[in-house]
């Protein structure tokens, strides 16, 4: 979710859920460790629980990142091990350290012992190219493991490296995530949580009534937070709240713009994030146009996100 699911995106995500654990982008540790960590880590109290996804192969330098983080208030740091982008490719980590899980060991040793007690955590796919899941993704949790790891999120999906785009590594390798689930048969003393093609509440219900931990939901939660995140504390939380509406969350993103945009940043950092509040919903399409068209012009502000609640909503107007 590299260049999505940044702090902007992060707030409006928390007003939907107050319990669902969110993630920030993934962050290459180098970047951490050698550039302007402040600025890459920021992020609000009101976004947690939060967790931070690291990307490297630097035993090192992933430490050190660690090291830099973990007084931050992260609830967790998860090392990537599943990006099929060219960028991570190009950068030795990400899906392709799943051909070296001894390598992915030393790593998460090393930033266990930099974390000072903050959970160190592994997100991957069920292998990569030629790989056969069903013994190499065992192995590679097993090597994982017995490094200290005990939480790992698994991409049901093999990582195509040779021949797919990225985008199409996200649709086209097959699911599997009944291998997701015999995994967690296998090693039921780890929390394995599931992740790949999970569009809407009922197939995260669905893989805990498999038997896993945990249901991680990317895209859809994204291009649909209000149908993903504003029912989930109740359906998959048990907290018996009313859903929050796509109106209460656009307007609980007011201070936010405001004090973005008073700080000189575009209007738009803020609301491209919004833009599937009313996804599948009358006036959708006016909701989107207003907060990219009529949001890029000079002074746009709150006032515009109020504008466009009565263009598409009866409650707002009513309000």
């Amino acid at each position: 979710m590299m260049d999505w699911t940044d702090r902007h995106c992060r707030r409006l995500h928390r007003l939907l859920s107050r319990r669902a654990l969110l993630y920030t982008e993934m962050v290459t540790a180098t970047a951490v460790a050698r550039g302007d960590a402040s600025r890459l880590l920021r992020h609000d109290a009101m976004e947690h629980p939060l967790a931070l996804q690291l990307g490297g192969s630097n035993p090192g330098e992933l430490a050190e990142a660690v090291r830099i983080a973990a007084p931050m208030g992260f609830c967790e740091i998860n090392l990537n091990v599943g990006c099929p982008s060219d960028r991570v490719q190009s950068g030795a980590f990400g899906a392709c350290l799943m051909r070296e899980p001894a390598l992915v060991a030393d790593c998460v040793a090393a930033m266990i012992e930099a974390s000072g007690g903050v959970e160190i955590t592994v997100k991957c796919r069920i292998g990569v190219d030629e790989q056969d899941p069903r013994t190499t993704l065992p192995a590679f949790v097993d090597a994982v493991a017995a490094a200290g790891v005990r939480r790992f999120t698994v991409h049901a999906r093999k990582a195509w490296l040779k021949g797919l785009s990225p985008k199409e590594n996200r649709d086209i390798p097959p699911l599997d995530h009944p291998l997701v689930a015999q995994l967690k048969r296998a090693r039921p003393d780890l929390t394995i949580v599931a992740n790949g093609g999970l569009g809407d509440l009922a197939a995260v219900e669905d893989r805990l009534a498999d038997g896993l931990d945990g249901a991680m939901v990317g895209r859809a939660a994204y291009h649909d937070p209000v149908a993903i995140l504003g029912d989930a504390d109740a359906r998959i939380f048990g907290q018996f709240t009313a859903p929050v509406s796509p109106e209460a969350a656009a307007r609980g993103m007011l201070d936010h713009i405001e004090a973005t945009v008073s700080e000189g940043a575009p209007m738009t950092v803020v609301t491209r994030h919004m833009l599937g509040l009313f996804a599948g919903r009358p006036g959708a399409r006016r909701w989107r146009r207003m907060l990219t068209e009529d949001a890029r012009a000079p002074g746009a502000g709150p006032e515009l996100v109020l504008a466009a609640l009565r263009a598409v909503s009866p409650e707002a107007r009513a309000a």
